[in-house]
């Protein structure tokens, strides 16, 4: 029943003409996610086009239009579905100059399949597209080696770009176990959905399939339990008039019914008295659910606190160190002020020193006084007060943040907490 179908969180990413919108377009096409009408629109300018075959990248052609004519489509998301799984593609550009929208797309994926031409090989984009996978800690990775067809179907080739890539495997903070290799022909459809007989020599999942076998639980980083509050709720109803609960969304870790909480950042303490999701009880949340908290005591809690358990308090600083995307045109320097909004929390921060920009091919920092558009450097700020926060690594909802230019209220960059 679709209500039992997992949910798996992709990101694609590629340089341009790697097959891309091919690829996605054969997984729409492999699972019968087009509709008729884009099916016909595909066959009809397939044969204008005088192509013996389906051009698949005809699906998402739309969508590259208008961003190729400068429209503000950053990133497409594409849905499409098995008997077992729901899946979310955010079909990220390939341009160098898109790197922001890249960290953006993805920042939600659990998995990024990175494209490589096979006549090309492992290229600047490639370490771009790996190292912001490794940033934004994804949980795995899948190496797709396209246009298989081009290079006869060689496994010479596909065992040369395995082993390019793996190099990149050993300077990041990957493991070979979150690191998939799959040979592929999205035109032809080879090892998409269906097992490829040219390429016998693979003895792999087809594509499909390998995403299929991934488990949503085993994407997750399990780390402490954070619950920030997005909304306190007083029922105006006789029957609930002595009703205050706490609604929001769970990350890091589970909460249970009885768990000693503190409330952040007043310190104050107190138990789960009860767990509500949707019009019933439980005993207990998982990450990522959304529920409504009660507690035992009659505390405040207002929008915007944060309510973790009394063995697992996060830290508290107004001295942080981040790396950090530069997605503004105006540049990042020493001085500056801004914004930075931290969960639903907003304080004061001010550029304190740029340590370096982080050279994404693994190897190192260059020193410099500022950080332009689609840069990603080390950066130390000074708060105007102190927030609570984990590390990215080990928490991605309270280890980002945001940084909003003062006066034009533009996001001018996006921060992970080292």
């Amino acid at each position: 029943m679709a209500e039992n179908r997992k949910l798996i969180k992709i990101a694609t990413a590629g340089s341009v003409d790697d097959g891309k919108s091919t690829l996605i377009g054969r997984l729409l096409y492999d699972t019968g996610s087009l509709t008729s009408d884009k099916l016909e629109a595909i066959e009809r300018n397939s044969k204008q086009r005088g192509y013996d075959y389906l051009d698949f990248s005809l699906a998402t052609d739309g969508l590259v239009a208008e961003r190729e004519q400068g429209i503000t489509i950053d990133v497409a998301h594409i849905y499409f579905n098995t008997d077992k799984t729901n899946f979310i593609v955010a079909d990220t550009p390939g341009h160098v100059e898109y790197t922001r929208n890249m960290v953006t797309g993805a920042s939600t994926s659990q998995v990024a399949i990175i494209l490589i031409d096979a006549r090309k090989g492992v290229i600047e984009q490639t370490y771009r597209h790996f190292f912001i996978s490794n940033l934004l800690r994804l949980s795995h990775v899948v190496v797709a080696v396209n246009k298989m067809d081009l290079v006869d179907y060689d496994e010479e080739v596909y065992l040369k770009i395995k082993s390019d890539f793996e190099e990149l495997v050993a300077k990041s903070d990957f493991s070979t176990d979150q690191i998939t290799f799959i040979p592929i022909s999205a035109l032809k459809g080879e090892n998409v959905s269906q097992k490829s007989d040219l390429m016998n020599w693979y003895i792999g999942n087809t594509l499909l399939d390998h995403l299929e076998v991934l488990e949503p639980a085993d994407l997750q980083e399990s780390s402490a339990a954070r619950f920030p509050v997005q909304f306190v709720i007083r029922p105006k109803t006789e029957a609930y008039h002595d009703f205050r609960g706490f609604a929001g969304k769970v990350y890091g870790g589970n909460l249970k019914k009885g768990d000693s909480i503190t409330v952040l950042p007043s310190l104050t303490t107190s138990k789960i008295k009860a767990i509500h999701f949707f019009e019933k009880e439980v005993e207990e949340a998982a990450i990522g659910s959304s529920i409504t908290i009660t507690l035992e005591d009659e505390v405040n809690v207002s929008r915007g606190d944060t309510i973790v358990k009394n063995s697992d308090l996060p830290k508290s600083e107004k001295l942080i160190s981040a790396t950090i995307c530069q997605v503004n045109a105006k540049p990042l320097k020493v001085g500056d002020k801004y914004t930075l909004q931290h969960g639903v929390n907003r304080v004061l921060a001010k550029v304190e020193s740029i340590q370096g920009r982080i050279h994404t091919d693994f190897s190192g920092e260059e020193a410099t006084d500022q950080l332009k558009l689609n840069d990603i450097g080390q950066v130390t700020f000074k708060l105007s007060k102190a927030i609570h926060f984990d590390s990215y690594k080990q928490n991605k909802s309270t280890g980002s943040f945001i940084l909003i230019d003062e006066g034009s209220y533009d996001t001018v960059s996006v921060g992970f907490i080292n």
